[in-house]
């Protein structure tokens, strides 16, 4: 897993190259950045890209990069909350959690675990209710809306 190194190092010095004196907190360099505006929430998605970019080269399992997908997003939301994001980025390593995936799938025929199906498949499910959530509440709305204007 020569390959693997440099993204070793990135993902260590993004999410717990450091560690809170007196804890066994650990952080690095990510909750710092996200606190730059504009600048600082580039860095763990560049940084995902890469790891994705990685996984497709070495052949990972469509379900596994999924999951990785849905870590960053899940990350990118936990860190669009000003202020709150930073702190959540310290318990959400978003970046270490993607490369123990693509570390473990790195040797071909290595298939998914049923942990990384049912993972998907939560995801997926939640992500779905967020989005069908306004629907329902504006065919709600409506409903209410012509309900008071026919009455």
């Amino acid at each position: 897993m020569k390959s693997l190194l440099w993204f070793r190092r990135v993902a260590d010095l993004l999410d717990s190259r450091f560690r809170i004196p007196g804890t066994n907190i650990r952080f690095g360099l990510d909750p710092i950045l996200s606190l730059i505006p504009g600048v600082g929430d580039l860095a763990s998605p560049a940084f995902a890209v890469a790891l994705l970019a990685q996984a497709i080269y070495q052949g990972v399992p469509r379900v596994i990069m999924l999951r990785m997908l849905i870590n960053a997003l899940l990350d990118a939301v936990i860190g669009a909350v000003p202020l709150v994001g930073a702190v959540g980025d310290l318990f959400y390593r978003a970046n270490l959690r993607n490369l123990e995936l693509l570390e473990r799938h790195a040797h071909p025929g290595v298939s998914p675990t049923p942990a990384d199906r049912t993972f998907v498949l939560v995801a997926a499910a939640v992500f779905g209710l967020i989005l069908l959530l306004p629907v329902l509440v504006a065919v709600w709305l409506t409903f209410l809306f012509w309900s008071a204007f026919l009455a």
